[in-house]
């Protein structure tokens, strides 16, 4: 899969900002880190590559929340170096061309696929 780095990110965050058509891909805020809700439709996203630099690195577990920010907050920065963003790959809707980051959170007992709109306004080229 094809790794995407911080300027390549930073572009399509800010081609992602420029759409302004409705979709259904939209309908549900997804400012902050959430589920899949039902109403997407997976097959309606195209996977196009992934912020994770190296698959058979462990990636961190920690999180980048400078300003107190928590991983559901709306205004938590992006940082590709740091949890979640690092297991991320992005996803494009297929239907207006938005710009997502998903990841399959693997916890305990269970998996659960999770989704987050790519805002160019909180990515942050943050240092490990």
């Amino acid at each position: 899969m094809l790794f995407i780095d911080f300027p390549a990110l930073s572009a399509l965050a800010a081609a992602s900002a420029t759409i302004t058509q409705p979709c259904s891909c939209c309908t549900v805020p997804l400012a902050a880190w959430q589920r899949l809700p039902t109403s997407l439709e997976l097959e309606r996203f195209e996977e196009i590559g992934t912020l994770r630099e190296d698959a058979y690195e462990e990636p961190t577990f920690a999180e980048y929340h400078p300003h107190g920010t928590r991983y559901d907050s709306e205004d938590a920065p992006i940082a590709p170096h740091y949890y979640p963003a690092n297991l991320s790959q992005v996803a494009r809707c297929l239907n207006c061309g938005r710009h997502y980051l998903r990841y399959n959170e693997a916890g305990g007992y269970f998996t659960e696929l999770r989704i987050r709109a790519l805002r160019p306004a909180l990515l942050v080229d943050a240092p490990l």
